[in-house]
C-alpha cells in the first residue's frame, strides 16, 4: 500500500484520569472521518507525569481499548501510555493494527528535567513496525533531540512518528528539530504533541506536524487548538527522493549503546 491517511489527535488531556481520557479520545475518532493511522500524544491517558504509572490504568485496560478501537474503525492506532510492569514503569509506545496486532517501545531517552529518569525504565531497542507496506519507527518526545538514535540506516523505514508532551516554552525546538529530522532521514515525520496545561502548571501548545521527506510541511495544526489534523502521505514520494538525492549513502555509521540507569 503506497499510501497511508493519518490523523493527529492534537488534544488536551484530562490529568491522571485514565477513563475519562480514553471515553475523549473514543468518541473523537467516532466523530471524525476514517483513516488508514490515528496517532495520540504522548502518556494519552494520564499527562505526563512521574507517578502515572502507579496510579492509572494497567496495562490489559490499555490493549483492550486499543484493539477493540483499531477493530471497530478498521485503523491502527498509536500513542504511548504509562506502564507498571513487575519490573518497573516504563513510558511504552503502543502500536495496535485493525488485526489486534500489537508492536511496542519503551522510550529510551528519559526526560531527566523531571527526573523522568528516576522512575521509569530506559528502552533499549529501537524498533520497526511494519504496517500496510510501511515500515514506521516509533519515537517519544525528547528521543527528538537525538538525531543518532533516529538515523534512518540504509533506509530501514518510511516514516518516523514522535507522539509527545512537548511544553511551550521550547515550542521553537520541536519545529525545528522534527524537520530537521525529516530532511536528514529523506522520511515522512509526524509530530503529535498535546495542548493545555497539566498537574504540574506545564502549558502545552502543540505545533503537529506532517513534514514530507524534502522537508515540505504538509500540515500543521494552529499553535494551542485542540483540533484533528489529517493528511494523505505516499510511501513512493520517499523512495523517488531518496533515490534521486542518495544523500544517505554517505551517512557516518554508528554504534549504539544502552543508556546507563
Amino acid at each position: 500500500m503506497s499510501t497511508l491517511t493519518v490523523s493527529l489527535l492534537q488534544q488536551p488531556i484530562i490529568w491522571m484520569d485514565g477513563e475519562a481520557n480514553l471515553e475523549h479520545f473514543s468518541q473523537l475518532i467516532a466523530q471524525s472521518a476514517p483513516c488508514d493511522l490515528w496517532v495520540l500524544p504522548e502518556m494519552f491517558t494520564t499527562g505526563f507525569s512521574m507517578q502515572a504509572a502507579t496510579n492509572s490504568l494497567n496495562e490489559t485496560r490499555v490493549l483492550d481499548w486499543l484493539r477493540a478501537l483499531a477493530h471497530k474503525h478498521n485503523t491502527a492506532i498509536c500513542g504511548s501510555a504509562a506502564i507498571q510492569l513487575t519490573d518497573g514503569a516504563v513510558n511504552r509506545f503502543y502500536f495496535v493494527t485493525p488485526q489486534g496486532d500489537i508492536a511496542y517501545y519503551d522510550k529510551r531517552h528519559l526526560f531527566r528535567m523531571a527526573n523522568e529518569h528516576h522512575h521509569y525504565k530506559p528502552g533499549v531497542s529501537r524498533e520497526i513496525v511494519e504496517y500496510r507496506g510501511w515500515r514506521i519507527l516509533p519515537q517519544i518526545c525528547y528521543d527528538l533531540r537525538f538525531p543518532a538514535f533516529s538515523r534512518n540506516h540504509n533506509n530501514d523505514y518510511d516514516l518516523v512518528i514522535y507522539v509527545a508532551s512537548w511544553p511551550a516554552a521550547r515550542a521553537k525546538h520541536w519545529q525545528a528539530l522534527l524537520l530537521a529530522r525529516a530532511i536528514e532521514n529523506q522520511s515522512w515525520v509526524i509530530g503529535c504533541n498535546r495542548v493545555g496545561e497539566d498537574g504540574n502548571g506545564l502549558s502545552y501548545q502543540g505545533d503537529s506536524q506532517i513534514i514530507a521527506p524534502e522537508g515540505e510541511i504538509i500540515v500543521t495544526a494552529l499553535p494551542g487548538e485542540a483540533t484533528v489534523i489529517s493528511a494523505t502521505i505516499d510511501r513512493q514520494r520517499a523512495i523517488a527522493y531518496r533515490q534521486a538525492f542518495p544523500a544517505w549513502q554517505d551517512a557516518d555509521s554508528f554504534t549504539l549503546t544502552p543508556p546507563v540507569g
